[in-house]
């Protein structure tokens, strides 16, 4: 970041509410090998922040309390990003966590991430554009200071934002009060890791205060002056397109302000959320759908084979290997449909004025929702502002937010604010889900029971191609969808043949980003069939695993997990009082991890007992943190992988409601769970979603050792 000056415009003292300063910082050229090169370094990146780090946008504020106000660019889901963001700043501003906020930018301060908020990398990808910053405002009101007191910056140091030097002392507050001009001066060197105060240590989540007292941080919170509500018709079944609506019984109901039909959807804005629920199912919608679908049909689609096969994977010559041979092991497993199931549904808050709109919604993708909402209603970017909140949910669910089009528009045709939100059923029908899969795995043992040759075969609706996230020239250059095969590369570089082949298929609903993407049900495949072949070779699943890893630094810290995992937990292959203990490992986003689960069976129903979990992320910035992620990670993943599972009957989704749609429940929870965290990196890597790849396989793993049973399909079920 070079020398420039900044007006007093960029660094505004503001009153109102105590703030007074904010800081202005700021085609088929590719054939299969290079296709696979690309989809290797697509499944062993890290993605990179795509905001503007050094132009003039707002990222922190310093208020009238001597407090630092972060406006985060990331989305708060739950993860505990604030808290980690906070760490990673205070440690550079010199201040201590108490004198630290963060809240969420909105879009009119420009602070936004291109990416959004997503793939694990919230802190990862801030790790050193938020340092950078935070120093170089640090610097910044130091020498302002220095200035004001009439003493050389050399001579001025820093504790908990006050500033000292020649028997003087200055807050940040004041050094920044009444400056016309700003220096930016070149980044400065950012601290060693040995002074750190605040990173790598288990500080308390700063956003806590709120959740246990049930603060309004919600997007169902929102709240305006003057608000009406909104109701939009949605299709209950797939591939229903809207082509008439009769609105007059509903225009007539009681409480009903107007009724809003479009090209593409129908909606009531009312006085009430009930009233604009009564009048909307007034509604006589004509809708054209062209085929009934079944469960069977979906499942025939995405079976292996169907489709256009891409080789993502491969080194050596497994195929020859594995059609010649008459001992190579076969087998299949498959994963269903699955649904968010979010606590908080879609919704937001939204008030188009003559000139200007504000959308106060739960989102992680503030960029997109902006730049769609300002298309649709005929405004510039720059004249539609989204206030981001605390999401009830995220997951994925909220990485395509279009709903909120339909508010504004709903808005914009009263003149007056606008809350509208799904119902639960509605948000079950339309969600955008997890893709059934169909795996085809094949393997060769050598005469020393080690694999010879290996292959897997995944078929899978798309993930990530369809989603407007992602620019559509990925799409024929890398071909196969990368968010399908997330997790389903084989990861273990010591055998001398193998080969990963993505079979795409696009399905009749929509189907995009679920937490992890396809690494969940890669993993269980995988995982399961490398057991199955450690079983047939009679060897230790854990050495048998260890024997079969690359020597090189993603293939040491994998083998360190899985060491550390079979020490913590004390595995063994016997079954011990009724008990089993199943393995599996998985390397996500750069970072490994690995699990072992003791189970019993019960009434006929698996049980969990406790998981062993070892991952390696790098440095964790906020060890207590990852561990929280990690331990509801597990838990999300065992409730994917025992009990949740959408159908298709008669052309519709079901079920609709919480109950129907099995979770996992309090009375499923592992009364253990053990998190140990290896650091083998000085930064931090992904995090959220890389436990959640080995816990099915791991569970699955454990049932066979003690029913000598094979479970290939999810959810795990005994019969």
């Amino acid at each position: 970041m070079g020398k420039k000056k900044i007006s007093r415009r960029k660094f505004l003292v503001r009153g109102g509410l105590g703030t007074i300063g904010i800081l202005a910082v700021g085609t088929y050229l590719f054939r299969s090998p290079i296709r696979r090169g690309i989809a290797g370094a697509i499944d062993g990146g890290e993605s990179l922040y795509m905001g503007d780090t050094s132009s003039p946008i707002i990222w922190f504020e310093v208020t009238e309390e001597n407090t630092i106000v972060l406006h985060s660019p990331k989305v708060e889901m739950g993860q505990g990003t604030f808290t980690g963001l906070a760490q990673m700043a205070a440690d550079e501003l010199e201040v201590s966590m108490e004198q630290m906020k963060v809240v969420h930018a909105n879009s009119a301060s420009g602070n936004m991430d291109g990416f959004a908020t997503g793939g694990s990398t919230s802190v990862s990808s801030l790790w050193v554009p938020l340092r950078e910053l935070a120093a170089t405002m640090r610097e910044m009101i130091k020498k302002e200071a220095a200035s004001k007191m009439g003493i050389s910056t050399s001579e001025a140091s820093i504790v908990d934002g006050i500033v000292s030097g020649g028997g003087k002392t200055m807050r940040y507050a004041d050094a920044v009060k009444d400056v016309a001009e700003w220096e930016v001066p070149d980044t400065p060197l950012l601290k060693d890791s040995k002074t750190y105060k605040f990173i790598g240590k288990p500080i308390p989540r700063i956003d806590l205060k709120d959740k246990v007292f049930g603060a309004p941080i919600f997007g169902m919170d929102a709240t305006m002056p003057n608000m009406l509500y909104g109701a939009v018709v949605r299709p209950t079944h797939i591939g229903a397109k809207f082509i008439d609506a009769d609105i007059s019984k509903a225009e007539n109901m009681p409480g009903v302000i107007k009724v809003v039909k479009e090209k593409d959807f129908v909606g009531v804005v009312a006085n009430s959320q009930t009233e604009a629920e009564n009048a909307k199912n007034a509604i006589d919608v004509e809708w054209k759908v062209e085929r009934s679908w079944q469960t069977a049909d979906i499942e025939a689609m995405i079976e292996v084979g169907k489709g256009e096969p891409f080789v993502i994977q491969k080194e050596g010559k497994s195929e020859g290997i594995l059609e010649k041979a008459d001992t190579t092991i076969v087998s299949e497993y498959k994963s269903p449909i699955g649904a968010h199931a979010q606590l908080e549904p879609n919704g937001a808050l939204a008030f188009v004025e003559a000139d200007k709109a504000t959308i106060v919604m739960s989102t992680q993708v503030v960029k997109l929702t902006r730049d769609e909402i300002a298309d649709r209603i005929g405004f510039d970017a720059d004249q539609v502002n989204i206030v981001p909140t605390f999401l009830g949910g995220g997951f994925g669910r909220r990485l395509h937010t279009p709903n909120a089009i339909q508010a504004a528009v709903l808005s914009k045709a009263v003149g007056k604010p606008v809350k509208c939100f799904f119902s639960r059923k509605e948000e079950f029908q339309n969600d955008t889900f997890r893709p059934p899969t169909h795996h085809v795995l094949k393997g060769k043992l050598n005469s020393e029971g080690m694999i010879e040759a290996m292959e897997h075969n995944v078929s899978s609706g798309d993930v990530a191609f369809g989603s407007p996230m992602l620019p559509g020239i990925l799409e024929p250059i890398i071909g196969a969808d990368l968010g399908a095969w997330r997790g389903g590369m084989i990861q273990y570089g010591g055998i001398p043949n193998y080969r990963t082949i993505s079979w795409r298929k696009k399905l009749p609903f929509a189907t995009s980003w679920w937490r992890s993407l396809g690494l969940l049900a890669n993993t269980f495949a995988i995982e399961s069939f490398v057991d199955e072949l450690a079983v047939a070779a009679k060897k230790n699943p854990v050495e048998f695993r260890l024997a079969q890893i690359q020597e090189d630094d993603k293939g040491f810290r994998l083998k360190e997990v899985i060491k550390a995992a079979a020490e913590k937990s004390g595995y063994t292959d016997e079954v011990v009082n009724g008990r089993a203990m199943g393995f599996a490992a998985s390397t996500d986003a750069n970072t490994p991890c690995a699990q072992v689960v003791e189970v019993s069976i019960e009434e006929n129903e698996i049980k969990v007992h406790k998981v062993t979990c070892v991952m390696d992320p790098g440095l964790a910035v906020n060890p207590d943190q990852v561990r929280a992620q990690c331990e509801g990670a597990i838990i999300m993943g065992m409730s994917a992988a025992m009990f949740e599972k959408m159908d298709v009957e008669d052309g519709q989704l079901t079920p609709t409601i919480y109950g129907p749609y099995e979770m996992a429940l309090m009375k499923h929870a592992p009364k253990e769970i053990d998190v140990i965290l290896l650091q083998n990196s000085d930064v931090p890597g992904a995090v959220g979603e890389p436990p959640l790849g080995p816990i099915g396989a791991a569970i699955a793993n454990a049932v066979f050792r003690l029913t000598g049973k094979r479970l290939r399909e999810m959810p795990l079920k005994l019969s």
